[in-house]
């Protein structure tokens, strides 16, 4: 029986010691011998997650590695295959990692459904109908030289994941035929959330199958593009489905939070995308002159101008704690300002206008209060300054009677 091709999960070292060691294969060795390109599969070995944990080249081709005539060890009756076709890869992969009692000798917590959500994807339907161009397992994960998912040279580490999908997704002459865009990797590139994984390489930013899914691949429908999203943004998802834009989205067929920040290519939020100007996203529903529009209006002006007291307030504080007066305390209260700035930016998602200003007042009274403190110590600095320079012209007085006395007394 063949053994799996992408046993991904670690295999105890118990059961490694008693498999075959990759030194006693004579498919080792004979294409040891046989130099490139013969050679390549056993140099690709060498970080292949499989050997490390005692599998070898049988493991997947069968075959009897024990004789030294190629005839005997690549002989059909012993099961040998000298390359399975696309459609038997996914079952001779699945042979293992769909068997529970298998898979637990390695790892009991390793799931053992990636086949049957194969099945299920957009991939795994159309190669049951004989497409061959779909993507299977050796296709993301590769074949010789199968790195463990956490290993940043693996095609699935998380950062790698967008150039893995792209090598089919952008290819124009693969995708012809399903009438697919080529563009989501070179628009995922530019997004907030490429960015933040690629560049910046925050392992908890989404990529391809945090949203699309893995083995059970399936593009999100209009239905469930916010449930999607709400996977991680939480608060606006539940704040989505209590405003009134989640039943007009749905009977215009609209895909709740792609239609203002795209799929792809999202970019990062801003204020300007809420409001009337040619900038914002509002009025491309919403008319001039309608409630939607008014609305949007006075939410976009009501963040700007908490905005602008927080950043004039934060200005008049720096001042003074750079004048040397102690402003820590309303320093930090202004933060708690700023917070309230996050939550309305967030609460907009229920379009409510009411509701936003309840929270908009809140980061007013925190903005007053500190510009107050940040005036009050502002004052203090002058008063202080104002008495030192009085202070300094009674001291110089003084010095300067002194001066004259002790002249006077020389004098006489």
């Amino acid at each position: 029986m063949w053994q799996p091709l992408l046993l991904i999960i670690l295999i105890s070292p118990v059961q490694a010691q008693a498999a075959p060691k990759a030194a006693q294969s004579t498919c080792i060795r004979c294409h040891t011998d046989l130099g490139n390109p013969f050679d390549a599969p056993v140099k690709a070995s060498a970080q292949d997650i499989h050997f490390q944990n005692g599998l070898s080249c049988n493991s997947c081709h069968g075959g009897d590695p024990t004789r030294d005539k190629p005839e005997e060890a690549m002989n059909p009756a012993k099961g040998f295959v000298r390359q399975p076709a696309r459609k038997q890869v996914v079952t001779l992969c699945a042979s293992c990692h769909s068997n529970p009692d298998y898979m637990r000798k390695y790892n009991p917590q390793a799931r053992v459904d990636q086949y049957s959500e194969y099945l299920t994807s957009v991939h795994g339907k159309k190669l049951q109908t004989g497409d061959p161009n779909v993507a299977i397992c050796i296709d993301c994960h590769g074949h010789h030289g199968i790195l463990a998912a956490k290993n940043p040279n693996s095609s699935v580490y998380a950062p790698n994941v967008a150039a893995t999908c792209g090598r089919c997704h952008s290819d124009p002459q693969r995708m012809k035929s399903y009438g697919i865009p080529t563009d989501q990797q070179e628009l995922y590139t530019k997004s907030v959330h490429g960015e933040a994984l690629m560049k910046n390489r925050d392992l908890a930013a989404p990529t391809c199958n945090s949203c699309h899914g893995n083995h059970g691949a399936t593009p999100p429908g209009v239905d469930s593009v916010a449930n999607v999203c709400g996977q991680c943004h939480v608060m606006q998802w539940d704040l989505f489905n209590q405003s009134p834009h989640r039943k007009a989205f749905e009977d215009r067929q609209l895909k709740g939070c792609v239609t203002c920040h795209q799929n792809h290519e999202v970019v990062q939020p801003s204020d300007a995308m809420l409001g009337a100007e040619d900038s914002a996203t509002c009025p491309i529903c919403h008319e001039k002159g309608s409630a939607g529009y008014a609305a949007a209006q006075e939410m976009k002006s009501a963040i700007v101008g908490l905005q602008g007291r927080l950043n004039s307030s934060s200005q008049l504080l720096e001042g003074a704690q750079r004048a040397g007066m102690e402003v820590s305390r309303p320093i930090y209260q202004l933060a708690e300002g700023r917070d309230r700035l996050v939550l309305a930016r967030v609460q907009i998602h229920r379009f409510n206008p009411a509701m936003l200003k309840k929270t908009i007042m809140e980061g007013d009274s925190i903005a007053g209060a500190s510009e107050q403190s940040g005036m009050q110590a502002l004052a203090d600095l002058a008063y202080r300054r104002k008495g030192l320079a009085v202070s300094a012209v009674i001291l110089l007085c003084m010095i300067g009677l002194l001066l004259l006395k002790i002249r006077r007394l020389k004098s006489s």
